[in-house]
């Protein structure tokens, strides 16, 4: 927990084809904190579609952030086409050095992992991706939040609001983070335990392999790229 009268400014990065949960989910959060300002912010302002349509915009471009206290870098589909995008990269590097928070959801663990920040950090990422981190050189956790340091990587989509909590928790407190919680009535009771690989009955996994497995295969060829762009292919081979 930090100072409370220390103000506190909060970004996340918006892109064509993000999954909006992964954005929106932390967004009734992180905008609740106290004493904070938040903002989304994207390459540019026109309006943008998530992976199923819905229709955003960004408050401004990235030039245009302050130095960042939590960075929340969203996944989604279009994640694919940040990973080798060094405008966007070195916006998320530069903001990550120094930040109170730096907190990807689902696949924006992937982006964060491009900007080369999870070298040897506990990482964990959406189940049909979790088994890319290690290309990345980090430490890949079956777990639905991990921290490591100023790193707070959520699971898929839905533990954003998971990852929230746990960032608020740590710079305001618990009380604030149960507050928001209690206020978002943030009590989940779903009508099935499939949420997972490990619970979903084995027809369903299947089904679900099957719709990723285009984009899982797009994302492992991108994945290896970036590996050997870091240096990490000896590490990794190492690892495996």
């Amino acid at each position: 927990m930090i100072d409370p009268n220390r103000h506190l400014q909060i970004g996340s990065l918006l892109f064509e084809g993000l999954d909006q949960i992964d954005l929106t989910g932390p967004f009734e959060v992180l905008s609740r904190i106290p004493n904070s300002t938040y903002k989304i912010y994207a390459k540019h302002l026109e309006p943008m579609r998530d992976v199923n349509g819905l229709r955003l915009m960004a408050d401004a471009i990235l030039s245009e952030a302050p130095k960042l206290d939590i960075l929340h870098v969203p996944g989604g589909y279009g994640q694919e086409a940040l990973m080798e995008d060094e405008q966007v990269l070195t916006w998320i590097r530069e903001q990550a050095d120094g930040a109170l928070c730096v907190f990807p959801v689902c696949t924006g663990a992937l982006i964060c992992g491009a900007a080369g920040l999870l070298v040897g950090k506990r990482a964990t990422s959406h189940w049909s991706a979790h088994h890319l981190l290690h290309y990345f050189g980090a430490i890949p956790v079956d777990a639905r939040v991990v921290e490591d340091g100023n790193m707070v990587c959520a699971a898929g989509v839905t533990a954003g609001i998971d990852g929230a909590l746990t960032v608020v928790a740590r710079l305001r407190g618990d009380e604030v983070a149960q507050l928001i919680q209690l206020y978002m009535a943030y009590a989940p009771e779903p009508p099935f335990d499939a949420g997972t690989p490990e619970r979903a009955p084995a027809s369903v996994l299947a089904q679900a392999r099957a719709v990723a497995s285009k984009i899982t295969a797009q994302r492992e060829v991108t994945a290896k790229r970036i590996e050997a762009q870091l240096g990490l292919s000896q590490s990794s081979a190492a690892a495996g």
